[in-house]
């Protein structure tokens, strides 16, 4: 660390007294004020005692784990940096703890100059963070004096690594960093000034940043994430957020370019080995589908009951094989971005209407009502691939009918909000639990209860429906709650 940085408290949890005693040597030689706990119910006691800033937090431990005990840290206090100690065995574990905030991960068994990087730099985005509050509160600046006085928060963007750009309210870049003129490959003495269109060839992010910056996104939430490649070989994933000055006016946008080259690659490598093992089972598993009808054909009446049963059950789950096979093909071309090629305009009230003529017969036979709600004023037409809105939308319904008790409700509501155009299908149904709304678009991830373990499925239908909208510049999200039913909303872009 370049300065003498104030003093920080650090906690660490684990249950190997080794462990905690070890880094309580390393820490306290740091100058930091160290406190340790053998388990997470013992952590978590200690932060509401202590104004602990890092902690240093073991996965696997007896009681609570560590995955719970982060997300009762961010409920405590969202600032805490937690750094994940994590065994060989639980890189997975540890990486779906980065994804839902931690700051980093350090593997077992480390050296202690190992520790004393990870911890330092935390230590040092602490501090960081700390000037950049002081000299927020110090003096209040427009987007154009940050331009002009940047050598006072210098040290701050430089060292951050990923690339970031600050225009102002027409679009104009105002502020970016060395790692943004680095990513996008830009002249080394690039300067400020122009229209953002003058440093990013990607005009759909241009046109993004321009309306962040213009105010034209109210919602923050419905601001989307933007995907775009430089070559053939470099992807990368661009963030914006609007700047509000004191009057909740927009000055300006603030935009992230974050490399995910690598996560690229291997999400490719996945679906071609996705792909080809599907492809592979299909044919021999058609095959045995083929022939147990036909032995079953062929004997009717000559096999005992418990031999019909058995080959009629070798059956169906030959043809569920099959299906789940189909769908994992379905994901991989839309990884692949093969889906969603074929772009028309499309009237989504007509597209809607037809699915839920199609689809209420199946409704009726459970004694549901499925209805259609839209506004009074006509919809603008949407440019997609109408095979692919089919696909969603026929899932989502048929999911809200399979998932409603007999006589229940299911309502399909189209409206705008903003630029987008918002289709929400409600239904009164089983619901769902909060624990489980995070990983119900996970591939094969099916919620199980007495009212849904008969209900069959391959648990690749919302991945696919993600898949989709997705591809279509879209966002899906659900709100669900037991026994009171359940809302999928999906926001497609009318341009």
């Amino acid at each position: 660390m370049q300065s003498t940085p104030d003093p920080v408290t650090v906690l660490v949890i684990d249950d190997e007294k080794g462990i905690r005693d070890g880094s309580k040597r390393i820490l306290d030689r740091m100058g930091c004020q160290t406190l340790t706990a053998e388990n997470g119910e013992a952590g978590l006691a200690t932060l509401g005692r202590s104004d602990a800033s890092i902690v240093l937090l073991d996965l696997k431990m007896p009681g609570i784990d560590g995955i719970e005990v982060l997300k009762r840290i961010h409920t405590m206090n969202p600032e805490i940096l937690v750094i994940i100690i994590t065994g060989f065995a639980t890189i997975e574990t540890a990486i779906e703890a980065m994804k839902q905030g931690a700051y980093d991960f350090i593997p077992k068994p480390f050296e202690p100059d190992q520790l004393r990087i990870v911890v330092n730099r935390a230590w040092e985005k602490l501090s960081l963070k700390k000037e950049a509050a002081k000299l927020e509160k110090a003096r209040r600046r427009t987007l154009a004096d940050l331009g002009t006085e940047r050598t006072r928060i210098h040290t701050i963007i430089d060292s951050l690594p990923n690339g970031i750009v600050v225009t102002n309210a027409d679009g104009t870049v105002v502020l970016m960093n060395p790692a943004f003129v680095r990513v996008l490959e830009l002249p080394a003495d690039t300067a400020t000034g122009q229209p953002i269109s003058a440093y990013i060839e990607e005009e759909g992010l241009c046109r993004l940043i321009v309306e962040i910056s213009s105010g034209r996104h109210v919602d923050f939430d419905d601001i989307p994430t933007y995907e775009f490649s430089a070559g053939e070989e470099r992807f990368f994933m661009a963030r914006g957020r609007p700047v509000l000055g004191e009057r909740k006016e927009c000055l300006g946008a603030v935009v992230t370019i974050v490399d995910i080259t690598n996560m690229k690659v291997l999400d490719r490598l996945k679906s071609e080995f996705v792909a080809k093992v599907s492809h592979e089972l299909r044919s021999p598993l058609s095959t045995i589908h083929e022939q147990l009808a036909l032995v079953l054909n062929d004997l009717m009446g000559q096999l005992s009951e418990s031999d019909e049963h058995l080959l009629s059950r070798a059956k169906e789950k030959t043809q569920g094989l099959i299906s789940t096979i189909g769908d994992l093909l379905d994901l991989s071309r839309i990884e692949s971005g093969i889906t969603c090629q074929e772009l028309k305009p499309v009237q989504l009230e007509e597209l809607l209407g037809n699915i839920v003529d199609f689809l209420g017969t199946r409704a009726r036979t459970k004694s549901q009502s499925l209805t259609l709600e839209h506004p009074d004023q006509p919809l603008p037409t949407i440019k997609a691939d109408p095979l692919a809105l089919e696909s969603v939308f026929g899932n989502l319904i048929a999911n809200a009918i399979n998932y409603t008790q007999n006589g229940g409700e299911i309502l399909v509501r189209l409206d705008m909000t903003g630029i987008n155009l918002r289709i929400r299908v409600i239904d009164n149904g089983f619901g769902i639990e909060e624990r489980y709304l995070d990983k119900i678009f996970d591939r094969f991830f099916r919620v199980k209860t007495d009212k849904t373990r008969f209900i069959t499925g391959t648990g690749l239908g919302l991945p696919i429906v993600k898949g989709l909208v997705e591809s279509l510049k879209g966002r899906i999200s659900v709100e669900s709650a037991p026994e009171k039913g359940s809302t999928f909303t999906v926001l497609l872009p009318v341009d």
